[in-house]
């Protein structure tokens, strides 16, 4: 986003990503912390199952970039790291994460670290 750009906000409830063929391209930015994840993780599974089928079948849908905010009190309460982390390998650009830690207190593993904010 830059100053000035229009956002939407959801916060708990029934929410869901859904494009439909022809749509126009959306970004989104998904925050999660917590257990908070396993819905906006779902998302991120659907998007990455149409980045997929457009690269292999010409989808027809218009995919935006997807960035996740992902907070924990430490990085083995981070859940769904490691699919997280292979997503953004998948899809270089089009999904990233930034994951925020809190309350860290051993080393952060070599294939976090570039992706962990935190004490």
């Amino acid at each position: 986003c830059t100053l000035g750009s229009e956002v939407a906000l959801r916060v708990g409830g029934d929410f869901f990503f859904d494009p439909q063929p022809g749509d126009s391209p959306v970004n989104l930015v998904l925050i999660a912390g917590g257990v908070g994840i396993n819905p906006l993780f779902s998302i991120l599974l659907h998007i990455a199952d149409l980045h997929g089928y457009q690269e292999g079948k010409g989808n027809r849908h218009k995919l935006g970039t997807v960035k996740l905010y992902y907070s924990a009190k430490n990085t083995s309460e981070l859940l769904f790291k490691k699919n997280i982390l292979g997503l953004m390998r998948a899809f270089p650009g089009r999904i990233t994460c930034c994951f925020h830690v809190t309350q860290q207190r051993s080393q952060i593993c070599k294939e976090l670290q570039p992706h962990v904010t935190g004490k």
